[in-house]
């Protein structure tokens, strides 16, 4: 299964680099030779939508801010899920689509989109300071959500 690994954020932006750091963890600790590739974006709707063209299976990482969370905090949701809690999704920004408009435009136009795609979202703390360093409860995340996906995709293959 043509699998693809796409951590999302900004790495300067102390937690919300929380996506790329897991990504680059897995790059890691992936064994050479791995079909399984990595990547990571600071980028959303549209280009984020292109960027899983071709393959069958994406998991992406992202920080989330909800509420009343917990930092640290690791989701595992659905794109379902994710248009759930998202908001109104034709209009999420002048610019660009949200990610859940994207996908359904680009199946209508019958791009080849992955059937199976999985978020894991960590919840943040602080997303506007700069700083190439999380703060300690996201920081402590990080290996936790870098196992989780390893043992998901293990699993997958046996």
């Amino acid at each position: 299964m043509k699998t693809l690994i796409l951590g999302l954020g900004n790495p300067i932006l102390t937690d919300d680099g929380v996506g790329v750091r897991v990504a680059l963890e897995i790059q890691k600790q992936l064994p050479e030779g791995s079909p399984i590739e990595v990547s990571e974006v600071s980028v959303g709707g549209l280009t984020l939508m292109e960027s899983m063209i071709s393959y069958e299976r994406v998991f992406l990482i992202d920080a989330i801010q909800t509420k009343n969370g917990t930092p640290g905090t690791i989701y595992r949701m659905t794109v379902d899920d994710l248009q759930a809690i998202s908001p109104t999704q034709h209009s999420a920004s002048p610019h660009d689509a949200s990610l859940i408009t994207a996908l359904e435009s680009g199946r209508r136009m019958g791009i080849a989109l992955p059937d199976e795609i999985i978020i894991y979202a960590v919840e943040v703390e602080n997303v506007i300071d700069f700083s190439e360093q999380p703060t300690s409860l996201v920081a402590e995340a990080i290996p936790k959500l870098t196992k989780i996906i390893l043992e998901e995709i293990r699993k997958s293959i046996e």
